[in-house]
């Protein structure tokens, strides 16, 4: 057994270094922020963690908070020594320390990956609704900002009363490219279809986003909003580079996960994450990405290479 445990570890080690050695650099120093969350935090951290890492473009640590109900006070975060923060965290608040830090962290031109669930956190966090740009549920209503959608050819802002924040039943749905100039799209299909996975529709909020990248129409029949909802965007706010993704409802199990082993939802996050932390993006445009005409799936979460098939 500790033969077998000193050859995995080996074996580790040397793909760290061939990561290295491939992308020229160390990999990217990042944190991960979860704890409490309406989803399955549990299982979506490992598999956030496994889809950046095995990238080889980053180095990824965790900020687990208390279990919901327990006492927050000794939850304070440090971000400053990384590079990016992901946020897979919807729970109650931080304490006063750590919401400072991650505002000054923002400010300063951290690299944030807003995912999923994520913006539906602190609703009354005024700086953290402008680090999401669109927020849902927990409360969300006028008063939060504009509900935003993508209509005859423009990003519309609508004003009007209501709820923010909701979905129909789980569907494969197609994404609609609104720029083809980004880093983070460059060289990506136009339109390619999504795993099964909630569709966020009616979100509102400060609605400040920089490049609207993908949207997908929330079909009434499935319950949705009837709009081509905004699902993928960048967010403008001081000097921070923030990469906002809707999709990626984590499912039952590692195994069982399509809409996190969906390609197109994993190479968008890889791109985002790496545009969020450096400002560019040095990935290739994989082979296995999905076309308007079929979905692919990486369920191992990393791409499949002649040393991994």
């Amino acid at each position: 057994m500790k033969h077998l445990n000193m050859r995995k570890l080996l074996l580790l080690a040397s793909a760290a270094l061939i990561a290295c050695t491939i992308y020229g650099r160390k990999p990217i120093k990042a944190l991960l922020v979860t704890g409490q969350n309406n989803h399955n935090w549990e299982v979506s951290r490992y598999v956030l963690k496994d889809i950046l890492e095995q990238s080889g473009l980053f180095l990824v640590d965790f900020a687990i908070s208390p279990e919901r109900g327990k006492d927050m006070s000794g939850f304070i975060v440090d971000f400053s020594p990384y590079s990016l923060v992901i946020l897979d965290y919807n729970g109650a608040p931080w304490p006063a320390e750590t919401m400072s830090n991650f505002e000054q962290y923002a400010q300063k031109g951290g690299g944030i990956v807003v995912y999923h669930a994520a913006d539906n956190s602190f609703p009354k966090w005024e700086a953290y609704n402008e680090i999401c740009g669109l927020g849902g549920w927990e409360g969300r209503n006028e008063k939060s900002g504009p509900y935003a959608y993508w209509s005859n050819g423009e990003l519309v802002k609508d004003y009007s009363p209501g709820n923010g924040g909701s979905h129909g039943s789980q569907h494969e749905y197609m994404m609609n490219s609104r720029t083809n100039a980004h880093p983070i799209i460059k060289g990506l299909p136009n339109r390619w279809a999504h795993a099964k996975d909630e569709l966020y529709d009616r979100m509102r909020g400060p609605a400040n986003i920089d490049a609207l990248l993908y949207t997908a129409y929330s079909d009434t029949d499935k319950g949705g909003s009837g709009r081509e909802e905004p699902l993928i965007f960048t967010v403008k706010y001081g000097k921070a580079r923030i990469f906002h993704t809707m999709l990626g409802h984590c499912g039952a199990t590692y195994e069982n996960n399509p809409a996190m082993q969906c390609t197109g939802f994993q190479v968008l996050l890889l791109r985002g994450a790496e545009w969020a932390a450096t400002g560019k993006v040095t990935q290739k445009v994989p082979k296995d990405f999905p076309s308007s005409s079929y979905i692919t799936y990486r369920h191992n979460y990393k791409e499949q290479t002649d040393e991994s098939q």
